[in-house]
């Protein structure tokens, strides 16, 4: 039965990606101080390249190194340690997956520690929840330069990732960064052509994925990660986001991922903290694990490229219906690639029908930081620790991050005291 998992997919410019299941994005905070990819990044991906998954997305690999989501992300922005990040690259598909750079911008959610003035679509403050211990300055405006440049940077990038060995890039338009606050009416207050209509918010996300097709060329694969909505009264919605899909129909766009959500509402994890307006689905009526799956099937529908649906697929009964029902084409996974490295493979076999799901016995605080904890242990070449509880995994990711920024600010103060 889970032979359709193992089946492949045909891109629109002729890529062949081997079979269903992707290793989607995940953060991997295992930079150095300078934000270069390090050999513990390789380690990583030496480990997910047996996994047997069909594609492999990187974590957040940011386009400015002033806007990072995490001290220790990989920046691209030049060729300083375009080196380290091919060896990553090279390890990453050593097992025959594909291996996709995900390029993001986080506009206003980067900490206050990292940009006191970070840039967004408009001024508007970043709402988290209680709890998280984050702190996040008012952003500024982006001017038309500002856009400008952006738009580059993407494009930049890009072609940085392709001359480094990735085998395509996806550029990341979900979950509250930029290209999402653009994409957002509760973010994005502008009156110029960068805001109001869906048209002018879309505008950003149409120019970045026209300057990263030139960037690479017509037969590099491009992957774009949307919300299928941001679940949040008065964000971006289902309705808005199949709207968008058919403007993207008239680009070059190879792979469409759906996910949802941002830090204000973290729906990628399955919680919400608000409202979440017109696409709330009532838990009583859900019918399928997947969190996004009920709004995939109208986007499928109205998509010229495959779609990619990540976001709480466990099992493969699961997955095979999503499939034959025609909700998508391919289905992303990103804890249960830490919970177990080799899940593509058992999956695709039938050695299990169902991944772990250590998660079940987490508080909802600590969920993050024990599958970041996981991650910095097979960045040292160990297994995962699944026996690890919540409040050892939380303190030893605070331990981690503090150590990270620390490291970071103190390279950025030597940075100015070079140039002074």
């Amino acid at each position: 039965m889970t032979s359709l998992l193992g089946t492949p997919v045909v891109l629109p410019n002729g890529t062949v990606i081997s079979n269903r299941l992707v290793k989607a994005a995940t953060s991997e905070g295992l930079s150095d101080s300078e934000n270069h990819a390090t050999s513990r990044l390789v380690t990583l991906y030496e480990r997910w390249a047996r996994s047997g998954a069909g594609l492999i997305l990187s974590g957040n690999i940011q386009v400015d190194r002033w806007h990072l989501e995490r001290p220790s992300n990989v920046v691209l922005s030049d060729e300083t340690g375009l080196d380290r990040l091919a060896a990553v690259a090279a390890a990453a598909t050593s097992g025959g997956s594909a291996f996709w750079a995900q390029l993001s911008h986080t506009g206003r959610q980067v900490s206050d520690l990292i940009n006191p003035e970070p840039l967004s679509s408009s001024d508007v403050d970043i709402d988290v929840p209680r709890g998280l211990g984050l702190t996040f300055a008012k952003p500024k405006a982006m001017t038309e330069a500002d856009i400008a440049r952006a738009i580059a940077q993407f494009a930049t990038a890009a072609g940085l990732a392709q001359k480094a060995g990735f085998t395509g890039v996806q550029f990341h338009a979900a979950h509250g960064y930029l290209i999402s606050q653009f994409l957002s009416p509760l973010s994005n207050r502008r009156t110029d052509r960068w805001g109001g209509s869906l048209e002018n918010r879309s505008r950003l996300l149409l120019e970045v994925m026209a300057a990263v097709r030139e960037a690479v060329g017509p037969d590099f694969p491009i992957g774009m990660k949307l919300n299928a909505s941001d679940f949040q009264k008065g964000g971006f919605t289902n309705a808005e986001c199949i709207a968008l899909v058919g403007l993207l129909n008239d680009s070059s766009l190879d792979l469409l991922e759906l996910s949802g959500g941002s830090l204000e509402q973290p729906k990628v994890v399955g919680i919400s903290v608000k409202d979440e307006g017109a696409d709330a689905i009532p838990a009583s009526t859900r019918k399928r694990e997947a969190y996004f799956v009920e709004f995939a099937a109208a986007v499928r529908a109205a998509a010229n490229m495959p779609v990619l649906v990540t976001g709480g697929f466990r099992s493969a009964q699961g997955m095979i219906e999503a499939i034959q029902n025609g909700d998508l084409d391919l289905v992303g996974m990103a804890r249960p690639f830490i919970a177990d490295p080799e899940i593509a493979r058992k999956l695709i076999s039938g050695e299990i029908d169902t991944a772990p799901t250590p998660e079940k016995t987490l508080e909802i605080g600590h969920l993050m930081q024990w599958f970041s904890v996981q991650i910095d242990r097979m960045g040292d070449g160990l297994m995962p620790d699944r026996t690890l509880e919540g409040a050892a995994a939380s303190e030893q990711f605070v331990n981690l991050e503090t150590g990270y920024m620390t490291a970071l600010l103190e390279q950025r103060g030597h940075e100015r005291s070079v140039a002074a």
